[in-house]
Parts: C-alpha cells; structure tokens; sequence
C-alpha cells in the first residue's frame, strides 16, 4: 500500500506532465502561427517542425527550471508548513485551469505566469509571505514581466524598418518568396527558443517536488525530468492549437513573410536572452508584441488594436486569476488530505 506522501508526490508528478502537454498545445500558436498565416508552411509541416524543435530547445538549458524551483518560493518554509506539498498540486491545479479557460477562449495567455502565479497563490496560503523571496520574484518575474514584451515590440519595430529599407526596391513577389524560405529558418528558432524556456518551467517544479521529498540530494535538475518534460510539451506541440494560432496568425496583424520573419526572429532572440539568464518569460507575450511592432512598422492602423487589448488584457489578469484559483484549490485539497 503506498503512503500518503507517496501518492501526492505522483499525483504532483502526473499533473506537471499534464501542465506541460497543455502548455504545447497552448502555446503552439508561437512557434508556428505566422509560418502558417504566410503560407511559409503547412500546418502539418509547421506542427511536426515545431514539435521537434520544442524537444531539443527543451534540452538546452535549466536555468529556467531552477528559477521556478528554487528561487521564487523558500522551499524550508513552506514545506515545514506543508510537509505534504499540497501547493505544489494546486499551484499546478492553478495554472492549468488559466491555460484551459484562455484556450477555450482563444486567447494567447501565458502558461508561465499561470505556473508561477499557481505557485505564488498556493505559497501564500499555505505558509504566508515569508515564504515568498520577494528579489527574485522582482528580478527573476516582475522585471521580464514588463521589460520583456516592450523589446518584442521595439525590436520588432526597428528590425523590420531596416528591412523595408534593405529590400525597398525588391520586387514584392520575388521577396514574398524568399522570405517564405527563410521562415523555415526563423520558425525553426522560434520553436527552439520556445522549448528552451517553457519546458523548464515544468522541469523545475518537478525537481522541486523531488527536492522537497528528499529523493534527490540538491537542486540539480535530473536527466529524467528533462527527458519527460521535453517529450511532453513536444507532444501537446504536436496537437496543434488551433483556437489561439487564429488569433496569433490572422486577427492582431496581416502579416507576409517578411513580416513573419522579422516577428520570429525578433521573439526568439528575446526568449533565448532570458533562458540564459534564468528569466521565465511569457514567450506568448513576446511573439504577440514583436507582431504588433513589426505590423505598427508598417502603420499603425494595420494592427488591430482592439484584439491586442485583450491579449493585454489577460496579461494583466493571468497571475492573480491563476493564483487565485491556486489558491482555492489549496484549501479544498488541504482539507482533503487533512
């Protein structure tokens, strides 16, 4: 008969593999929506390229993972409150609910701050706001949380201004063209970079789990949990998300390849930027604003402004609301467990 703790730590175990699947299908739209909207690719080709993508930008890092883990919330806190790790589960509760509500609803939320927000919700809860290591929360969430989306939109600005500039006199039909083979290159990127910072953040909650049940001796993230995590966002990926992909492809921009391009490339550098440096950024919010900087380059009329205020919209609210639910659904499962 398996013991309590036991039980929870695979239930834990089984929801983050569930979180990282929805996280693949929910934020599929990233990688692949513009290739898709310029007819770079087919939505097949786009899903298989992007699945692959995903796995090995998964397996090229845990600074992410260690963030999540270990620097957001003092573990010796809230574990001597919740010797159960119930929060862990409802943080994960959380941030799974938010991912399904936004996707239901064919909005681009973040599946980052939904998990974070799960785990800042749950930890409150359970043991207060000394558990919270506020530095890291500022630095590692607050500060990427902002900054992040405003060089999507700046940079995607300024790099497709010099494109236009470079290619001014280039016959539209034979750039289109070009630039549709170079999409195969960016949306690439795009994917890796997606996988480089998403999967993480799924690796650390498990390592966290692991951690705090003493199965594993320091906060190293295991070969395992990478490989799990990797294969499970990789096949969400594979699903396709369809809903969010419409709004990322063909209601906040019109976009051609060049545009595409620019937008692409423009995010994954962002996303990669923050990987190395351990930041989890919402990669929705980066594409989304590096989309609209590439479209206002053009005018601003060609962006839909009102389709951006609702993704901005859920930007605001996808922290508090995941944590809200996080939150409730600690108490229910506290009690539960008893």
């Amino acid at each position: 008969m398996l013991d309590q703790l036991t039980v929870i730590l695979v239930a834990i175990l089984a929801l983050a593999v569930l979180f990282d699947y929805i996280n693949g299908f929910h934020d599929t739209a990233n990688a692949i929506a513009t290739s898709v909207s310029t007819r770079a690719l087919r939505p097949d080709q786009a899903i298989v390229l992007s699945a692959v993508a995903n796995f090995v930008g998964a397996l090229s890092g845990t600074a992410v993972a260690k963030t999540i883990g270990a620097g957001l919330i003092d573990e010796r806190i809230v574990n001597a409150a919740d010797p159960h790790q119930v929060y862990v589960a409802a943080a994960l509760i959380g941030a799974i609910a938010w991912n399904l509500f936004t996707w239901r609803l064919g909005i681009p939320s973040s599946s980052s701050h939904s998990l974070i927000g799960g785990l800042l919700g749950a930890t409150l809860i359970a043991s207060g706001v000394a558990a919270i290591q506020m530095d890291g929360v500022t630095n590692k969430v607050l500060l990427p949380l902002v900054s992040s989306p405003i060089l999507g939109l700046a940079i995607g600005f300024g790099f497709m201004v010099v494109l236009l500039n470079l290619f001014r006199h280039a016959h539209p039909a034979r750039l289109n063209a070009r630039f549709r083979r170079l999409q195969l290159l960016s949306a690439t990127y795009m994917a890796f970079s997606h996988g480089s910072n998403d999967a993480q953040k799924t690796m650390g909650v498990m390592t966290l789990a692991l951690f705090s049940a003493h199965l594993i001796p320091t906060f190293e993230v295991p070969l395992p949990i990478i490989v799990v995590a990797a294969i499970a966002m990789s096949a969400g990926t594979s699903v396709g998300g369809w809903r969010i992909m419409k709004t990322m492809g063909q209601r906040v921009v019109k976009l051609d390849p060049i545009h595409g391009f620019a937008a692409e490339t423009t995010a994954a550098t962002v996303i990669l930027g923050a990987s190395h440096f351990g930041m989890p950024v919402s990669t929705t919010h980066i594409i989304s604003t590096a989309i609209m900087g590439v479209g206002a380059s053009h005018r601003l009329s060609a962006v839909r402004w009102g389709v951006a205020g609702r993704i901005v919209v859920a930007w605001i609210l996808t922290i508090p609301a995941a944590g809200a639910v996080a939150a409730v659904s600690y108490v229910i499962l506290n009690a539960v467990v008893g």
